[in-house]
């Protein structure tokens, strides 16, 4: 099995856990590969961030939904249209979380592979 994290960016966000407040995420567009098959998904792990240098991840808050699987192979065109999504299915699964991602108050840069 392949698991590759197409994107990963960590942002600012609100949630509350376990009675533990959570003011950081860790956005993830997530690909398994294995025997011929392929799965994306969207996935968010909220963390405490009680500082700068705190991006300790806990994964008792970890929440994700799968977009995409069948049988194939990694693409790019496709990881794209993914992509171009994933703001939208993030927010979705935040909301249902009780959750808020805060898109304009990123942590560290992007990463996309």
């Amino acid at each position: 099995m392949a698991t590759i994290n197409v994107y990963e960016c960590y942002y600012k966000a609100s949630l509350v856990v376990n009675g533990d407040e959570r003011q950081g995420a860790l956005v993830m567009l997530i690909s398994t590969s294995e025997e011929g098959q392929i799965r994306y998904e969207a996935a968010v792990t909220f963390f405490p961030h009680r500082n700068d240098e705190d991006y300790a991840i806990s994964y008792d808050a970890y929440f994700s939904k799968v977009l995409y699987e069948a049988k194939g192979r990694r693409s790019k065109k496709r990881e794209a249209a993914l992509l171009q999504e994933l703001q939208q299915h993030i927010d979705e699964i935040a909301d249902n979380a009780g959750g808020k991602i805060f898109w304009n108050s990123p942590l560290r840069e992007a990463r996309v592979c």
